[in-house]
């Protein structure tokens, strides 16, 4: 058995919800499909899905055998971008969408060296704290800061975002610098509409805290919540890369360093395994050497 193959009709089994979406998506026969898993559950000695004529759910052993196909599918991809960019003249357009601050911090770099490595590549950027549907507008990647992905996207983890806890030196003169992560509950907080608007999270001195918060602003963009929190409005949950250059300089003062707050991961999104380009995997894999040379993500 091919078990990399296996392994591959499996997690699009999961990421289609059906054999037979599977075996369109995979243009594979469904006995084929059915062979692989069989023998895949065979190899495993344990069942890995629940079947019942109406619906498809993992089992225990299939939730840890999906994450191990993810993370093998992936170094997969990688290798064969590696192959690609020896031996292809990369060219043609990418469209790629991003945060505002993910984009400042992250992507304008590493687009910048990899349109200077391959002068015949352009990259549309398309800039929205929103989730978008890739299909319908036509994207071929997402760069996402989250923990929640959904279980049936196609998605390779690139590194992890760091947050700090902030305020100006104004503020903080003003109200005071709080001395543990529960005095936060008599701040002015700005909080983030999609993260962490009711409660910021954090790995304290005595472990995990659940710290209540509230304020008097709140934003869907995180680049607002930045700017107040240099114009002395309150103190803010910024991610490193993007308040990093401010308390470097004095403008923002980071405090609680030993309260660390929830770690988030960074993801590249994208619509299916199958139909990626030679462009698109050596673009992933750039952005994955690219962050693992950052020192802030």
């Amino acid at each position: 058995m091919d078990r990399l193959t296996a392994l591959h009709v499996f997690a699009t089994i999961v990421e289609q919800g059906s054999l037979s979406g599977a075996a369109e998506q995979l243009d594979m026969s469904r006995p084929k499909v059915t062979r692989y898993l069989a023998e895949l559950e065979s190899w495993m000695d344990t069942r890995l899905l629940h079947r019942t004529t109406r619906r498809l759910s993992l089992t225990t052993a299939g939730e840890e055998t999906l994450e191990v196909a993810k993370n093998l599918l992936s170094m997969a991809d990688s290798l064969e971008g590696i192959k690609h960019q020896n031996s292809l003249k990369l060219q043609g357009q990418l469209r790629v969408t991003a945060s505002y601050s993910v984009v400042e911090t992250l992507l304008l770099d590493a687009i910048s060296d990899f349109v200077s490595r391959w002068p015949n590549v352009t990259i549309d950027i398309v800039s929205t704290d929103k989730s978008v549907n890739l299909i319908d507008a036509r994207i071929d990647l997402a760069i996402r800061v989250t923990n929640d992905l959904m279980p049936n996207v196609v998605a390779k983890k690139l590194g992890e975002c760091h947050s700090v806890i902030c305020a100006s030196p104004q503020y903080l003169a003003e109200r005071g610098t709080p001395k543990d992560a529960q005095a936060l509950q008599q701040h002015n907080c700005l909080s983030f509409a999609y993260f962490g608007r009711s409660a910021w999270v954090f790995d304290g001195p005595n472990g995990p805290e659940s710290v209540p918060i509230s304020g008097n602003i709140s934003a869907n963009v995180s680049e607002v919540l930045l700017a107040a929190t240099l114009r002395g409005q309150g103190i803010g949950l910024q991610p490193l890369p993007s308040v990093q250059p401010f308390i470097d300089s004095g403008q923002l003062v980071q405090l609680l360093p030993e309260w660390t707050p929830k770690t988030l991961g960074l993801h590249a999104i994208y619509s299916t395994r199958k139909q990626m380009t030679p462009l698109l995997r050596a673009f992933i894999d750039h952005l994955h050497q690219h962050v693992e040379s950052s020192q802030h993500w």
